[in-house]
């Protein structure tokens, strides 16, 4: 089986039914977080004896909540909705064993993804399956790569799925988990 030359790839791909916004709970979380650690670090120059164990804490701990908070504000505040639905999507990535490369494959070309198949995953494998899929299971993208020395490469171009295509999928990925 040869593998395609492809552009895109399912992560940075772009469907006109999917979009990304800011999470305002995530936003909201992020910014508490910042100034939490904030209010902490400040009172540490509030205490009588700053080179005591407690302030040093304080101090380590206020950094902590400062620096994690920054990241969840640049790189955690986002979340990918399909709008349709307004349902929030989840991305991961599923592993196979090479001999089901060609079954997957064909699988993915005909749309014909159903839970009747013994194909199971592993935690680890040749064949990467990127699956993103709505929480509502009316919206799944898939697409295929192969473990080419040193890099994953492209396989099937993007496919979509939605409605009770989507559904199929969802049990299909469960099946594949479960057996």
């Amino acid at each position: 089986m040869a593998t395609q030359t492809i552009d895109a790839t399912l992560f940075a791909s772009t469907h006109p039914d999917i979009a990304k916004r800011t999470s305002v709970s995530g936003l909201i979380f992020s910014v508490i977080m910042l100034l939490v650690g904030i209010l902490v670090f400040a009172s540490v120059f509030e205490m009588n004896d700053k080179s005591s164990s407690i302030s040093m804490m304080l101090m380590v701990v206020g950094t902590a909540l400062v620096l994690f908070g920054v990241f969840r504000l640049f790189w955690r505040s986002k979340e990918v909705v399909y709008l349709p639905t307004g349902s929030i999507t989840k991305e991961h990535s599923i592993f196979f064993d090479l001999k089901y490369l060609g079954k997957l494959t064909d699988m993915l070309e005909q749309k014909q993804l159903n839970g009747e198949t013994e194909i199971k995953s592993d935690t680890s494998g040749n064949v990467r399956m990127d699956v993103m899929v709505s929480q509502d299971n009316k919206f799944a993208a898939i697409q295929l790569f192969q473990f080419v020395p040193y890099t994953y490469t492209p396989v099937t171009s993007v496919c979509y799925f939605t409605g009770n295509e989507a559904a199929a999928i969802t049990a299909f990925l469960l099946k594949c988990k479960a057996a």
